[in-house]
């Protein structure tokens, strides 16, 4: 695919390209610059904000964010630990309800924020705050002194601090998100009869989440403290949380804008996501062939779950649209994306018409197993009592196949990998040599030039052997709890049935090591690209690959392989996200430390219970492939199918010469996307078009989005583009003064009204309540 002309780059023309060699922002010593630092002088609630066009894509977190700090107000409050205990435990019941749904919600970061700050304002006006109440309600939950939402201040009035909100919200989402540990545990519990101890189980999901925590620690230097690492997708969280805090007649008018846009998509997205789901996904090709050719369906369709991959289909509900990111992703980014689906599309349509992988033989699209015959794959035929597999069955059965445009995703996603790696290495090199190099990261003293950062500084840091005792305490917590099985004494002490204390270990000990090792290196490179791009890496097809070479013929090995090569990744960005928002927000480091270890324990013992007590009530319907309108297990028999496939036929499938050895192999092909790339970027006129254009390309995002199609419903695509299109190109270049105060803002609205509303109408009408009601045919 030939590039536009340079007139139709706009991002070129007006951007300076903001590469790794050339990243140092353009403003003296910040340690020394008063004028820049004092938070007199820096007040983003006046009615004067700098309308000057963002030229670097990280220039956000410094133009639209304020520095502002009050270091005095209190942080640990009584409303703070109640709520945030409170809303843990909520939300990390409620997340595991929907794993376990037909639907597929989750409970986001601006979920929790929203509930957060309803309840700390009611809490803030009905608690007694003279006397011994203070401390129990140590003032209002937004700002100080009496303020209705909705009335103009006509004085000035000091902000308060929104660490206090700001913690809440990490430790709610925190334990909100799902640990991987406790869906491999469900899949153990109900495919293998394999019932963990109570305790052993939750030391398990806490440990998995608690070793990509002391990772992360250790790369505060290159992934939180400087600017470029600025996790695009974090901006409008803390534009929200500055704009509902912060006092001034601008901020006055951000929380009304606010709130008259949340409102809005609240009572707009009702339409599509029940009574008229036609507007979820508009194909006017689809629409115009009215079903008669399957052709069309697959290349146009986009309506439901995995019909076609959606070319010039359309979406209105926002629920789908910010998948894409489109207002809060930099252009760079979705113009890198917008190119690989629309390479995506010749790819995947020329794969399966002429009948690469004897596509033509199975669906257009499915990530499921498939027998020779088209139907599905009965995985556990092939597998004797211990779960290995047996030749004789084997033989009978046949080897399993996938569909063509799966293939394609899975070959993508690994071509991702391997040029996310050398992507990293070539356009990085300087940090990561500065930050490794004499190991840096371990020094407490760092010359990093970002006001937020500078702004920290009067806080106690977190010590480095802090993060490295939660790290080492928490792998052998994880050794321990795979292999307890090989301890004669297990039965003694319940931990797990008898029959299988049989000195096998449901994961080996230098296993876990070397997993761990391999997550202490991803998390570098999808750091550093997820940090500087927002865009996040898969790497789970990669990992189970791997572990299918190491333990072939193993496939509950394969299966903890997700805890200790993906998991531990995922929780590493996942911490170092939580680190940056505190930073944006001042919330102070060690209080960023105690609300994510208090957000883990909370969430690890409500995962567990809740799992265990819905595992147990629901067997038949979460083993049935089809489960019922109320309960499914499609989530955790999707871990126990991939880790079949690639656990106990590994070898077969994916060594070289196999039917799908490319699918491994891609991680080595992916190594070489970035080189050439580079190579224009580095020997071309500096300045030059065809130099701005080789480092504008990122490869491990086209690559992945080659394959990001043939998953579920594809109709928001489009709607993106345009989005995207409108609001990162003409409203930041041509409209910079309304981009600068409302468009992070906008997409904070839109998230949170749509996901209220989801959530209301999953309980309501769409069964997570245990009874699902249909709207009237009409």
């Amino acid at each position: 695919m030939s590039l536009p002309p340079s007139s139709e780059l706009p991002e070129l023309q007006n951007e300076v390209i903001s590469t790794p060699l050339e990243k140092k922002l353009e403003y003296d010593d910040l340690s020394l610059d008063k004028e820049k630092l004092d938070v007199s002088e820096q007040v983003v609630s006046d009615d004067e904000v700098d309308d000057t066009v963002i030229q670097k894509a990280e220039d956000v977190a410094i133009q639209i964010l304020s520095t502002e700090d009050d270091p005095d107000l209190p942080v640990l409050t009584f409303r703070m630990v109640f709520l945030g205990i409170g809303l843990s435990a909520f939300g990390s019941v409620l997340s595991t309800i929907y794993t376990f749904k037909p639907q597929n919600a989750t409970v986001s970061q601006l979920f929790c924020l929203i509930i957060a700050y309803v309840l700390g304002t009611a809490m803030a006006s009905i608690i007694p705050s003279h006397g011994m109440w203070k401390y129990l309600n140590p003032g209002p939950f937004n700002i100080k002194g009496k303020q209705s939402l909705f009335v103009r201040p006509i004085v000035p009035i000091q902000i308060l601090r929104c660490s206090e909100h700001t913690a809440i919200v990490i430790m709610a989402s925190t334990a909100s998100t799902v640990a991987v540990g406790m869906e491999i545990i469900a899949a153990l519990n109900l495919f293998y009869d394999i019932k963990l101890n109570a305790a052993v189980a939750i030391f398990q999901i806490f440990a998995s989440q608690m070793i990509g925590y002391g990772i992360a620690g250790c790369l505060r230097t290159l992934l939180v403290y400087p600017t470029y690492a600025f996790y695009p997708t974090y901006i409008s969280v803390v534009n929200l949380l500055q704009s509902l805090h912060f006092g001034g007649s601008l901020n006055y008018k951000r929380r009304r804008y606010f709130w008259f846009v949340f409102a809005a998509i609240f009572f707009w997205e009702w339409i599509p996501q029940y009574p008229f789901p036609l507007l979820t996904a508009i194909s006017i090709v689809c629409i115009a062939d009215n079903g008669r050719h399957d052709w069309i369906r697959n290349l146009f369709g986009a309506g439901s779950s995995n019909e076609g991959i959606g070319l010039l289909s359309f979406s209105t509900s926002w629920t789908l649209i910010t998948q894409g990111s489109p207002l809060v992703w930099p252009l760079q980014t979705q113009i890198n994306s917008y190119i690989g689906m629309a390479i995506g599309y010749v790819v995947l349509t020329l794969v399966y018409y002429t009948n690469t992988f004897n596509a033509r033989d199975l669906d257009w699209m499915s990530q499921d197993l498939f027998a020779s015959d088209g139907t599905t794959y009965n995985a556990t035929a092939i597998l004797n009592n211990d779960f290995t597999v047996d030749p004789t069955k084997l033989a009978q059965v046949g080897l399993p196949r996938f569909t063509a445009t799966y293939t394609v995703s899975q070959m993508c996603y690994n071509f991702s990998l391997g040029a996310a790696v050398v992507h990293v290495l070539l356009w990085y090199w300087v940090d990561l040599k500065k930050t490794f190099g004499k190991l840096d990261f371990l020094s407490n003293s760092h010359e990093i030039d970002d006001p937020h950062y500078a702004q920290m500084r009067k806080y106690p840091e977190v010590p480095h052997w802090w993060y490295l005792a939660v790290f080492f305490i928490s792998l052998g917590v994880g050794i321990g709890c795979s292999v307890c099985s090989l301890i004669d004494s297990a039965y003694a002490f319940q931990l797990i049935p008898a029959q299988y204390t049989t000195g096998k270990a449901l994961m080996p000990w230098w296993s876990i090591l070397l997993f761990t090792a391999l997550s202490c290196f991803l998390a570098v490179a999808l750091g550093l690209i997820m940090a500087t791009t927002g865009f996040q890496l898969s790497i789970r097809y990669a990992v189970q690959i791997l572990a299918a070479f190491i333990h072939p013929g193993n496939p509950i090995a394969v299966m903890y392989v997700n805890l200790y090569g993906n998991t531990t990744a995922y929780q590493t960005l996942a911490m170092l996200q939580d680190l940056k928002l505190g930073q944006y927000t001042k919330l102070p480091p060690r209080a960023t430390f105690v609300v994510q270890m208090a957000g883990s324990i909370v969430g690890a013992i409500f995962n567990y219970t809740m799992m265990i007590t819905i595992v147990d009530n629901n067997r038949a319907a979460l083993l049935d492939p089809v489960g019922t309108r109320i309960w499914s297990g499609w989530v955790i028999q999707g871990y126990n199918s991939s880790s079949v496939a690639m656990g106990a036929l590994g070898r077969e499938l994916f060594s070289f010469g196999k039917p799908y050895y490319l699918i491994a192999f891609a991680i080595f092909i992916g190594l070489a996307f970035p080189i050439p790339f580079w190579l224009v970027h580095r020997f071309s006129k500096p300045g030059s078009l065809i130099s701005k254009v080789a480092a504008y390309v990122n490869t491990p995002i086209i690559a992945l989005y080659i394959g990001y199609l043939p998953y579920s419903v594809n109709g928001q695509w489009w709607s993106c583009v345009v989005i995207g299109f409108t609001a990162q190109w003409w409203a930041r270049s041509r409209r910079p003064g309304w981009f600068n105060k409302y468009n992070y803002l906008t997409s904070a609205a839109l998230d949170g009204g749509s996901q209220i509303i989801l959530f209301v109408l999953s309980f309501a009408v769409f069964g997570a309540s245990g009874n699902a009601v249909d709207f009237p045919n009409w």
